[in-house]
């Protein structure tokens, strides 16, 4: 099954697409020709059944190669994929507390929360209120930086706790060392 071609935005010129004077031609060898004329060059190509191929038109004059177009279109999606591939994505971890909750328990998610951030994680504290909890906002608050406290040598808050409805939030992130 063949691969989609890449969208036309970041797709290379070729053969009669390249309307300069004169290019810098790099032959299917991969040796340097040289500086020569469009003409010449689209006459090279044509002789060795490739085709024309503008590998970097920022360059002054563009930079043009001699090689199968097919073959420049899947190297080309063929980086894109190990690009993609290569990227680092960091999840975030979430630890839900209550303004009530126990000093033991406390600890436990900490220890949870230090292994998420040593896994390369941002840990999101998630504080949820019920009823009157609401009117002792503070509680929270002071809740939530002693969790943070408890992390300090190695995590630091990215996010100061907010308030979203019922729940305040807060995130920490791990110090790189």
């Amino acid at each position: 099954m063949p691969l989609p071609l890449p969208e036309t935005a970041n797709r290379a010129r070729i053969n009669d697409k390249i309307r300069v004077p004169s290019v810098r031609l790099i032959d299917e060898n991969g040796a340097q020709v040289g500086i020569v004329a469009i003409a010449d060059a689209m006459m090279k190509a044509q002789t060795a059944g490739l085709d024309l191929v503008e590998v970097s038109a920022d360059a002054k004059p563009p930079v043009c190669r001699i090689q199968d177009y097919s073959k420049f279109l899947f190297e080309l999606q063929k980086k894109e994929r190990q690009a993609k591939a290569n990227a680092h994505k960091v999840d975030t971890k979430e630890v839900r507390l209550r303004p009530g909750t126990g000093m033991g328990d406390i600890e436990i998610k900490a220890k949870h929360a230090r292994e998420f951030l040593n896994e390369g994680h941002k840990v999101a504290i998630l504080l949820q209120f019920r009823g009157r909890e609401m009117s002792h906002k503070e509680i929270g608050i002071e809740q939530i930086k002693k969790f943070a406290a408890m992390l300090a040598d190695v995590a630091k808050m990215e996010q100061e706790p907010r308030q979203e409805g019922r729940r305040m939030m807060a995130l920490l992130t791990a110090i790189k060392h």
